[in-house]
């Protein structure tokens, strides 16, 4: 009878380990959490450890173990590499494996893109990493309608955009992975794909519904994101706007004016404030015909959630501060005691 029990013990316990390692393996394999690609740039000398709480962090794994406890069976703990790696959305633990033990394609190079870098700024970022020509670039952008770039897609926040208006405004800010035989047709729609699965469908119905278009929006916020750099400051920016849009007030854009005369002035110079273009926010009322950069998720935002306050003007330190102020005389009491 006991020997009868103890067989018992021995194929529940093997019933059970067989079944552990059914699911494990079954886990390694399974899809991860992250709906979108993900960037990761891995140090030298970084442990599988660390190299597990980062992806975990990223969100890339929900179980960093997982990580570690496969490459440990398969061997490959210690043959991670260093370099940027995309990992694909909902990437395996199995994948991510193989991914991050493989030497980057030579033929890939990575592009960091800035939050409010202009199409120029990204051309010549492309075109530096040998990418592109710039002008390919530029060319590309300035199409009027998408399916010239992606004839299969249709894009739902490009759909009140004038007929008239570029891309510019809509080539998000991010880093990417690019092969170097890349076309322009190719660069432009990552560009707009990622622009769609950062700005969620959630803003894209947050904005309709305030009776503003996402045109409107994006154009606004290029300028909030020039202007400011803080998200609370960005909320008061853009609600200081809005204000003056409604009032029938000029935005008074200091960055505006930067982009017509291709500078970069904390205070643009009286000279400055006369140029002679639809963009200069000091001459013409409303906003400028199209954005004047790519902003970041952050002013997209703050441009959509905008905070109401007292507010109608605002300037920036030398030290990056910025003041603001609801009346014109406070104004000039801080521009009195910073800028003058």
């Amino acid at each position: 009878m006991r020997a009868r029990i103890t067989l018992g013990i021995v194929a529940a316990l093997l019933v059970l380990g067989i079944g552990s390692i059914v699911t494990f393996f079954h886990l390694v394999g399974a899809p991860g959490p992250n709906p979108n690609p993900v960037t990761v740039t891995i140090a030298t000398g970084t442990s599988a450890q660390a190299i597990a709480t980062q992806l975990h962090e990223a969100s890339v794994l929900s179980r960093p173990f997982l990580l570690t406890t496969y490459a440990t069976l398969e061997g490959a703990r210690d043959d991670f590499v260093a370099g940027t790696f995309t990992l694909p959305a909902r990437v395996s633990v199995r994948k991510a494996l193989d991914i991050l033990t493989t030497l980057p394609d030579a033929s890939e190079v990575t592009v960091r893109v800035p939050e409010s870098a202009t199409a120029r700024d990204i051309a010549a970022l492309l075109e530096q990493a040998e990418v592109i020509p710039s002008s390919e670039f530029l060319e590309a952008v300035s199409t009027t309608d998408s399916r010239t770039i992606a004839p299969d897609r249709t894009y739902d926040f490009l759909r009140d955009k004038p007929q008239s208006a570029t891309l510019e405004g809509y080539l998000f800010p991010d880093t990417y992975r690019f092969y170097t035989d890349a076309t322009a047709a190719h660069v432009v729609r990552k560009f707009l794909d990622t622009f769609e699965s950062k700005v969620s469908s959630e803003i894209l119905a947050n904005i309709r519904s305030s009776g503003r278009t996402v045109f409107e929006v994006v154009t606004l916020a290029s300028i909030v994101d020039k202007e400011v750099r803080t998200d609370r400051d960005r909320r008061l920016a853009a609600g200081l706007f809005w204000k003056r849009l409604e009032i029938g007030m000029a935005l008074q854009s200091d960055a505006t004016v930067n982009y017509v005369t291709g500078k970069q002035e904390l205070q643009p110079s009286a000279s400055d404030l006369t140029a002679e273009s639809p963009y200069n926010t000091y001459k013409y009322p409303g906003l400028p015909p199209g954005p004047i950069g790519n902003p970041s998720l952050s002013a997209i935002r703050a441009t959509a959630n905008p905070e109401a306050s007292e507010y109608l003007y605002f300037l920036h330190a030398p030290d990056g501060t910025t003041y603001f102020s609801a009346t014109y005389a406070e104004h000039l009491a801080y521009k009195a005691k910073y800028l003058d």
